[in-house]
């Protein structure tokens, strides 16, 4: 795991792609800082700049440097994502029109480990084309997305992946509503 991990940071660096396993699904990650590399993944999914895009951190203390206040939901044992409407430290192309922003405290260990010596949030979307079927194993990527990343992540390719998160929007009043 040594190996992938400083391979996934060398793309992660020079603004490229990467096509990884997360606690949730195979996903495509580029730097959640680096405009440029966000609007690649927006091109390789031909996915609308309207849709927004998650992203993960490694713990608590990564998150409360873009938000101030973490629902005690952000901890679930099951992996869930939580929209946050107040948010800062984050490129334009990565908000919702509303400007806030899908993030989730990651479970596994080789993201985790990853974004802690990488010290930045990573982008997680699924890595299939927008409007078709989310890949529930490495074997059923597209060739396209394959063939378009930077670096492919050689973990748990013949694992069957979880279903998505749980995705809860946190309002400005800390309410949380759950959206899937």
């Amino acid at each position: 795991m040594e190996k992938e991990i400083i391979n996934t940071i060398k793309i992660l660096k020079k603004g490229g792609l990467i096509l990884y396993p997360t606690d949730t699904i195979w996903g495509i990650g580029c730097d959640a800082t680096n405009t440029d590399a966000i609007k690649k993944i927006y091109l390789l999914k031909k996915r609308e700049n309207s849709k927004a895009l998650i992203s993960l951190v490694a713990n608590k203390e990564q998150l409360y440097n873009y938000t101030k206040y973490i629902p005690k939901e952000a901890f679930n044992v099951n992996p869930t994502t939580i929209i946050y409407s107040q948010i800062s430290g984050f490129p334009k192309n990565l908000l919702a029109e509303d400007g806030s922003l899908a993030i989730r405290i990651v479970q596994d260990e080789f993201c985790r480990e990853v974004i802690n010596r990488f010290s930045k949030p990573i982008v997680s979307t699924s890595a299939n084309i927008s409007n078709f079927k989310n890949p529930k194993k490495f074997s059923e990527i597209s060739k396209k997305i394959i063939d378009n990343v930077d670096y492919v992540v050689s973990l748990r390719k013949d694992e069957i992946m979880q279903k998505p998160s749980t995705i809860l929007k946190l309002d400005n009043n800390s309410t949380l509503t759950k959206i899937r």
